[in-house]
């Protein structure tokens, strides 16, 4: 049986795939069973921070596993208090604690907790617990029933009703609107600086700053998910700051790039001093939360490894600089079938505006049509196609990537 075949007879169809099956890579490059060989501008969805192959982290993690992969939470882990103590100082730069989890959907379950813990916390003034959070159209929190319930999007809710209560969801980057639908059951506003799933959709400077006077006027707490814009891809360790330099969020949830390619999420909870002169983090205590798996030595040797490379090795810095590259390049084209590039370093989406074969979007062809022709660019909604290399990608292979989109471009949109 082939691969595809296996897959249709085992797995659940919960995803559509394309057709394409790698077997092994090195750096940006993947290669199929067959030997063809693609330049992946995919990452894992912004996953793969150091590329593929043997690298720093693979032998971090190789040597790891012959020490020790697993050791309870219920004993001392040096490798998860090292890589806590990197995340609050090196990365955020701000005081705080971590917890650590799998992935993306449970570290924003987590912050979901906290704003539930603090609406019982700091109740109404009619002494009722609060326990409305809002968040925005176009997001993505993640799969669990909780992430579902907090995402923008109806598409990932149908079937799975009576989904959590107490979410609103909103325009982004509408601040009267925001404004005015504040009610004595709110508790937390909860948004992606940029969305990912939902399209690239970049919060302005002027809605983020609003958003954290708001949160001050009204005693709410401000989330950010930062699960694919964080920790590098847009040009700051922290994805925010690339756009709202002051801001101080609240909590901070991470997945994704975190373990470049190995599972490891992890939310941080701010010291904000509240009413009664206790931390924030500090309604998260003994037995408020867990997991079995999370920040186990492995996990967090496999993070500790990646948050180093790319701080000592400047990767935000590079972002920038290819982001430059990629702009000015696909500006150059004045192609008809494009629209925008819009996003932050390496977490980029390239508007679309092409009439596809029936009953597929354009996202969905194009992203077909380019892997064909060797290049992984995974769409996000009807009609955009995302761009987002590992870190470590070259110039030269962000040329090459950009000459095989323009041609196969030429080619789909004619």
């Amino acid at each position: 049986m082939t691969t595809a075949d296996k897959l249709a007879h085992y797995v659940l169809p919960t995803y559509s795939q394309f057709p394409v099956a790698p077997v092994r890579g090195e750096g940006t490059l993947l290669w199929d069973g067959d030997g063809k060989r693609y330049l992946d501008f995919c990452s894992g969805l912004a996953t793969c921070t150091l590329g593929h192959g043997e690298n720093s982290l693979s032998r971090a993690i190789s040597k790891q596993a012959g020490e020790l992969i697993h050791c309870c939470n219920l004993y001392q882990i040096d490798q998860q208090a090292e890589l806590a103590r990197c995340l609050v100082e090196e990365c955020l730069q701000l005081p705080g604690r971590v917890f650590f989890s799998n992935s993306g959907a449970e570290s924003n379950d987590g912050l979901i907790k906290l704003a539930r813990r603090f609406g019982h916390a700091r109740p109404d003034i009619e002494g009722r617990a609060r326990y409305e959070v809002i968040t925005f159209h176009q997001s993505f929190h993640g799969r669990t029933l909780g992430g579902i319930a907090a995402t923008g999007q109806d598409k990932v809710k149908e079937g799975f009703d009576p989904l959590l209560p107490g979410f609103r969801h909103l325009e982004l980057n509408d601040l009267d609107s925001l404004a005015a639908t504040i009610q004595p059951e709110t508790c937390a506003i909860l948004l992606e600086p940029i969305q990912g799933e939902g399209g690239i959709h970049l919060a302005t400077r002027e809605f983020l700053e609003g958003i954290g006077e708001l949160c001050r006027d009204h005693d709410l707490l401000l989330l950010l998910d930062e699960v694919q814009c964080g920790l590098g891809r847009t040009g700051e360790m922290a994805g925010w700051r690339t756009i709202a330099p002051d801001l101080v969020p609240d909590a901070v949830s991470w997945a994704k790039g975190l373990g470049g390619g190995f599972p490891i999420g992890a939310f941080w909870i701010s010291e904000r001093i509240m009413a009664n002169d206790k931390p924030l983090f500090s309604l998260m205590g003994t037995g408020s939360h867990g997991s079995t798996f999370g920040g186990n030595p492995l996990a967090c040797t496999a993070g500790l490894t990646v948050l180093r490379e790319v701080i000592d090795q400047e990767l935000p810095q590079r972002a920038l600089q290819h982001e430059t590259s990629i702009r000015e390049t696909i500006a150059s084209w004045q192609h008809p079938a494009l629209t925008e590039v819009r996003g932050k370093g390496l977490l980029l989406g390239v508007g679309l505006n092409f009439k596809a074969p029936e009953g597929e979007a354009p996202s969905i062809h194009l992203s077909r049509e380019l892997a064909n022709a060797g290049l992984l660019a995974p769409p996000a909604g009807p009609d955009i196609v995302r761009l987002m290399p590992p870190l470590t990608v070259s110039a030269a292979e962000i040329d090459e990537a950009l000459e095989i989109f323009r041609q196969t471009l030429d080619r789909v949109s004619t």
